[in-house]
């Protein structure tokens, strides 16, 4: 069954992920870089994600607990900035790493099942050298 996180914003009224609420921040290791991401494991945050921000610090980035392995994809209608996705599958690897625009409803879909993805200003795993087939460090279990 293929999830489509865009369709689900369409669908829902988007609003702030836990009520002005911030997200609880996880600090993940890939490689020898440390990030430290907003974790999105509720529906109104992952519906949310980082839509209608217009900045985002350079080691930062959103983890989205996804659930059950299965294909998740993305698009980026109503998010500002652009990213880059990395579709880690449920050993913490990753599977993907694709370049997203702002305002664009172009889907992303990973080639195989994931439970969590990672979105970081786009360019970021360029320049740290993270590629498919890194590991992700720090996912909190389900």
């Amino acid at each position: 069954m293929m999830a489509l996180w865009g369709l689900a914003a369409a669908l829902f009224a988007g609003g702030p992920a836990r009520a002005g609420q911030a997200l609880p921040v996880v600090t993940l290791q890939i490689g020898e870089h440390t990030v430290r991401a907003e974790l999105a494991d509720t529906p109104d945050a992952l519906r949310t994600g980082l839509m209608n921000r217009t900045a985002m610090p350079a080691d930062a980035g959103m983890l989205f607990a996804l659930g059950p392995p299965d294909i998740y994809c993305f698009w980026m209608k109503d998010t500002l900035i652009p990213l880059s996705i990395a579709f880690i599958d449920r050993r913490g690897r990753i599977v993907d790493i694709q370049d997203m625009q702002p305002r664009s409803l172009e889907p992303h879909c990973p080639p195989e099942p994931i439970t969590t993805t990672l979105e970081m200003n786009r360019g970021w795993f360029d320049k740290a050298g993270v590629k498919t087939g890194g590991v992700v460090r720090g996912i909190p279990a389900p």
